[in-house]
Order: C-alpha cells, then sequence, then structure tokens
C-alpha cells in the first residue's frame, strides 16, 4: 500500500550552513528540495534532503548527479518526485539563480 506523502509547494524558509543560506522550494513527505546559492555555474538541478543523507539530481534531463547515504528504494521515491515536479523546480532554479 503506497504511503501517504503530504507536500508543500514553495516554503520560503531556508536554512543556514555555515555562511551560506540554502533556500527550500519543496517539502514532500521526508524528503526538502533546495539550492545551494554557490551553484550557479552549473546546469539546473536541486538537492534533496532526508534526515542526514544527500542527493542531486540534474533536471534536463532527469539523471542522479550525487548520492550521500539514500538507499536505492528512496532514490526511485526521490526521482519520481522530481520527475512529477520538473517544470516547478525548473521555474524556481531560473527564478532563484536568475537565469
Amino acid at each position: 500500500m503506497p504511503r501517504s506523502l503530504h507536500c508543500v509547494l514553495f516554503d520560503t524558509s531556508s536554512q543556514t550552513f555555515g555562511e551560506e543560506t540554502v533556500p527550500t522550494v519543496l517539502r514532500i513527505g521526508p524528503y526538502r528540495f533546495h539550492f545551494y546559492s554557490d551553484e550557479r555555474n552549473e546546469p539546473p538541478h536541486i538537492h534533496v534532503r532526508t534526515g542526514d543523507n544527500e542527493c542531486k539530481f540534474w533536471l534536463d534531463p532527469i539523471i542522479l548527479a550525487k548520492n550521500r547515504g539514500i538507499p536505492a528504494h528512496r532514490l526511485n521515491e526521490i526521482a519520481s518526485l522530481v520527475f512529477q515536479n520538473q517544470n516547478f523546480l525548473m521555474e524556481k532554479y531560473h527564478e532563484y539563480h536568475n537565469r
């Protein structure tokens, strides 16, 4: 039976890591979708954090770029969420990075 995921579109909160502000653009269930401000020279992408683990997906095409500790079954779920929200995430990426 699929579990229910709570979704918040565009969460205006942000977290600070060191001197860097990390804006959250989407929360779905245990996943926080966010950007880092110092990565504007990379292709459009999204970071997804759950607990102490994090992964990064390129947004066009959607490909896993990096994974730090997220199990494969969770990565599949996250990839599906990235695919379902690709247009929204691309829009927020360009908005945030002024592209």
